[in-house]
């Protein structure tokens, strides 16, 4: 009886495997397809930058661990650190309306003017479809995409888990070590982490 116990839950846990990777976007694999409008009422996809490499940022600046990385610049310096390379940036807002975090176009663009924000652009997700998409679940969660437009990043930002500024000088930047390879023309070594934060506002 052990033995046929032991079994069904090989079993049980073989079929639950692929549930779980369907749950959300795979590394590896292509990234998943979308299309949102930024804060200047602009259509933009995610097509428009193959051939480039590609940051996902979720954010929300309600959220203690979002302002953790904005308040002391450290999100910022990384912006400006890689677009001047070439990367594309997009922010992405799945903050339902009446959520935290939820802001109108008009309060978004003087928030990227108080942040100093030096996003490509800023995305907004009111419905949660393209969160849901990727199963973003905190604020920030981030994901890279590659030139091919393959996924080969996605989880923290960092390896503290805390929302205090004054750890981030000691912790390891994992969008920094991945970009740093990736532009390089190495493997990335770190792709999938587990990501910290606030929970994302859904409706």
């Amino acid at each position: 009886m052990r033995i046929h116990a032991f079994l069904r839950a090989l079993f049980l846990a073989a079929l639950a495997a692929p549930l779980a990777a369907a749950d959300g976007p795979v590394t590896g694999k292509t990234a998943p397809a979308f299309q949102l409008t930024d804060v200047e009422g602009k259509n933009r996809s995610l097509s428009e930058n193959k051939g480039q490499w590609v940051v996902l940022e979720w954010v929300n600046h309600g959220c203690p661990f979002v302002r953790k990385h904005y308040d002391g610049g450290n999100m910022q310096a990384l912006q400006k650190e890689f677009t001047s390379r070439g990367v594309r940036w997009l922010s992405i807002c799945s903050s339902a309306e009446g959520k935290q975090g939820h802001l109108s176009p008009a309060e978004w663009r003087e928030t990227i003017k108080t942040k100093g924000s030096a996003a490509t652009a800023v995305l907004l997700d009111p419905s949660g479809a393209v969160g849901r998409l990727y199963s973003a679940r905190t604020t920030p969660h981030m994901f890279i995409v590659d030139p091919k437009g393959v996924l080969v990043y996605q989880g923290a930002i960092d390896d503290t888990p805390s929302a205090n500024s004054s750890d981030i000088p000691n912790s390891q930047n994992y969008i920094r070590e991945a970009l740093n390879l990736g532009l390089s023309g190495k493997s990335i070594e770190i792709t999938d982490t587990k990501p910290y934060g606030c929970s994302v506002k859904y409706k």
